[in-house]
């Protein structure tokens, strides 16, 4: 022990999480720094479970089979009768999602979902989703205060998942009120009971529409992935109807919440990088590394959580079985045991493995859209508004424990020629 010249031994601060606070929504990386350094795994008493912040622990946990990405058969068990009761839609659908279950049935649900999203079947959406990004622009009609979430970074991935799946167009507005409160819950590990009954509401109102859509589709198939489900289910992979509503739901939910959230923070920080702007401009070949780079520094996803099911040691710390596990994304992201210099934004950042779409067999399905649509997006915003600066000083960050984004995006901008009538 070394003591300080007052005599008085010096005692290590101790690092908490509180992701509640204000100040951990608008910016955790600071604290996940402090947790890497002092505390990778760490015990929450808000959270009740484990928040693991080192890129080592959180990528060989994502694929450890030792772990169940469950988590709503426990929260279900957990709530008494009557809360249960009132949320029993919410959770079957819930239970029947990709990205909640084990295998043998995350096998097969991830199975179908991977013959909607080849990389083949995605690189064909290229001049489609090029066409939706000029019209989205040209819809600014010369404006120069956009808010970029709402005009840009959201109907973009949200029209196209929903052309994908053969929504109409026209259902955007009321789809978006249905994802808004299903995020609320899904993305909030302290949900309170009147976000749960909202959330409840919309899955119960999803699932009726999809149920008239599937119906339509099966008098007339479409050549799009609620057919291609369809066609699928009757071919004998085994999808009952509670499964192909269930999976509709999750591919409209996730394939728009994770491009918007990567569109609107690879912009933001793009702004408060002017020179990293000022380089991706200059050279529009770097809009690959670029994206990567988006998605390591301030990724869509926060953390993804995970259930023991069985005791193990990470970190030297006793994991129970039953515990849960938060593993912070975003805190591997910028982890200094892995990246050089991670806290250093770099457009031009060169083998950058960052785990922002997980890793295993729960890496995100539509990973290969989601880069497409930022790719197409970003480049296109940079070479149509030779000018672009935050109109705000500070942002409404959404509250979401696991999904990071910004709510709005308030820009003050200037325009180059039209490129669609």
């Amino acid at each position: 022990m070394v003591l300080p010249q007052n005599g008085i031994a010096s005692v290590p601060a101790v690092v908490t999480y509180d992701p509640r606070l204000p100040s951990e929504i608008a910016d955790p990386f600071p604290t996940f720094a402090r947790l890497r350094a002092a505390d990778p795994v760490h015990w929450s008493e808000v959270l009740g479970g484990w928040v693991l912040t080192r890129y080592e622990d959180c990528r060989a946990l994502l694929n450890d089979r030792r772990l169940s990405a469950d988590r709503i058969s426990p929260f279900r068990d957990h709530l008494k009768p009557d809360a249960r009761a009132r949320i029993v839609d919410l959770l079957r659908t819930l239970g029947l999602w990709a990205v909640f279950t084990d295998p043998p049935l995350h096998t097969r649900l991830r199975g179908l979902m991977n013959k909607a999203f080849t990389p083949r079947a995605i690189e064909r959406l290229r001049p489609a989703i090029q066409h939706l990004v000029d019209v989205l622009i040209d819809r600014f009609d010369g404006a120069n205060d956009i808010d970029l979430i709402r005009d840009f970074a959201y109907p973009l991935p949200a029209t196209v998942i929903a052309t994908l799946i053969g929504v109409p167009v026209l259902e955007l507005d009321r789809l978006k009120r249905w994802s808004d409160d299903l995020a609320a819950f899904v993305g909030n590990a302290l949900a309170t009971p009147d976000k749960r009954d909202r959330a409840q509401r919309a899955v119960v109102e999803m699932s009726a529409y999809f149920r008239e859509l599937a119906a339509a589709h099966r008098r007339e198939p479409q050549d799009d992935v609620m057919s291609g489900l369809i066609a699928a289910s009757e071919a004998g992979d085994r999808l009952s109807e509670d499964d192909l509503i269930a999976t509709c739901i999750l591919l409209l939910f996730a394939g728009h919440e994770t491009t918007t959230n990567l569109i609107g923070n690879g912009m933001l920080a793009l702004l408060r990088h002017p020179d990293q702007m000022a380089r991706l401009r200059a050279e529009p070949s770097q809009i690959d590394s670029a994206i990567e780079e988006m998605l390591r520094w301030d990724g869509p996803t926060m953390a993804m959580t995970r259930i023991a099911l069985t005791g193990l040691t990470c970190g030297g710390k006793e994991i129970k079985t039953g515990d849960r596990l938060y593993l912070m994304l975003n805190a591997a992201n910028r982890d200094p045991a892995e990246f050089d210099d991670p806290e250093s934004f770099d457009v031009a950042r060169a083998d950058n493995r960052h785990i922002s779409f997980g890793y295993g067999i729960h890496y995100c399905v539509g990973a290969p859209l989601a880069r497409l649509e930022g790719q197409i997006g970003i480049a296109t915003l940079l070479s149509r508004l030779p000018t672009m600066a935050l109109a705000i000083d500070t942002l409404d960050w959404s509250d979401s424990f696991v999904l990071r984004g910004v709510r709005a995006l308030p820009l003050r901008v200037t325009h180059a020629a039209a490129k669609v009538a």
